[in-house]
């Protein structure tokens, strides 16, 4: 069983920047594809970015990219999204999540969650 603990998000004026971590207890995070998923209230669950198990293949979802950064230390069994240039719409409970087989950008492929954390942009 893999535990996925979120952390870092707050309220941030638009334009800045936030760094979210999550980390893993139980097993290592390097046998798994790891991504950050987002919900804003009222909407879908959606993809953010993915990580391939060994970092070599990094996908971001259109509306994020060029601003937000994954990456990933195996040492410290943590991911991170670095998010820059936020904007209000950008507003959202953030997820990390973790695929023991496939890799990919759909939600229905990560076997393990964490709980959330909420990142707040301000206009």
């Amino acid at each position: 069983q893999v535990q996925l603990v979120e952390s870092g998000g707050g309220l941030v004026q638009a334009g800045g920047s936030l760094r979210l971590s999550c980390t893993t207890s139980g097993r290592t995070i390097s046998g798994y594809h790891m991504g950050w998923f987002r919900q804003a209230p009222g909407k879908d669950r959606e993809f953010v970015a993915a990580m391939s198990r060994s970092g070599s293949t990094v996908n971001y979802a259109d509306s994020v990219k060029g601003r937000f950064t994954i990456s990933r230390d195996n040492a410290k069994n943590t991911v991170y999204l670095q998010m820059n240039s936020l904007k209000p719409e950008d507003t959202a409970v953030y997820y990390c999540a973790a695929s023991t087989g496939y890799y990919g950008s759909n939600y229905s492929i990560y076997n393990y969650w964490g709980q959330g954390t909420q990142v707040t942009v301000s206009s």
